[in-house]
């Protein structure tokens, strides 16, 4: 596996897996821009202020760049609650983007994705996560990643023949690497022989 940037790129090596045996690297695909609002359903959070929030076990998401997102725990309620999602901060911390399987409720300053012509997935949700991080350096204090702004957005993403986004690819490419990772993680974790 290269490391590169803030993800990880398959080397298009075969190794033993239950991963689809044949996966191309990275680089073989073909890969085309598409803006966010081809691919995703975009949702509001909803305004909570600290006066409002009410201690609890429910996770808070907020524009922040760490903790997965989570600012705090709740036990307010509200429209935004929601679950395995992509939370996007158009304010804030900018375009940051976090990956949530868990009931959460958001902030007004995070956005929800859920694809639109494919189930949500955690494998794709992750491969998309960091196509649109690399975005993030174009929005600064004067030039703000706002509803329309983020709409219009265009990421890159692999495609299939049809020129569709490629979902069963960056599914599997997510799978490998998550495998990967945990095989060289039970390495170390292993007692010697």
């Amino acid at each position: 596996m290269i490391v590169h940037g803030r993800g990880y790129l398959f080397d298009g090596e075969k190794k033993n897996s239950s991963i689809t045996a044949d996966l191309p690297p990275l680089n073989a695909k073909t890969w085309t821009a598409f803006s966010i609002n081809e691919i995703f359903k975009i949702s509001s959070g909803v305004r909570l202020t600290k006066s409002y929030m009410r201690t609890g076990k429910i996770p808070f998401i907020g524009s922040t760049d760490s903790n997965n997102g989570i600012t705090a725990w709740v036990s307010n309620k509200n429209s935004s609650l929601d679950k395995n999602v992509l939370g996007v901060n158009y304010n804030g911390s900018v375009v940051e983007n976090f990956y949530h399987p868990y009931k959460c409720i958001f902030s007004d300053d995070v956005k929800r994705f859920h694809l639109l012509n494919n189930a949500d997935n955690k494998y794709i949700l992750l491969f998309i996560k960091n196509s649109i991080l690399q975005q993030k350096i174009k929005f600064q204090y004067g030039y703000k990643f706002n509803a329309g702004r983020m709409e219009r957005q265009k990421i890159m993403l692999p495609v299939d023949e049809s020129g569709e986004p490629d979902y069963f690819y960056m599914e599997n490419f997510m799978r490998r690497i998550e495998e990967n990772l945990l095989q060289t993680y039970r390495k170390f974790i292993s007692p010697p022989d």
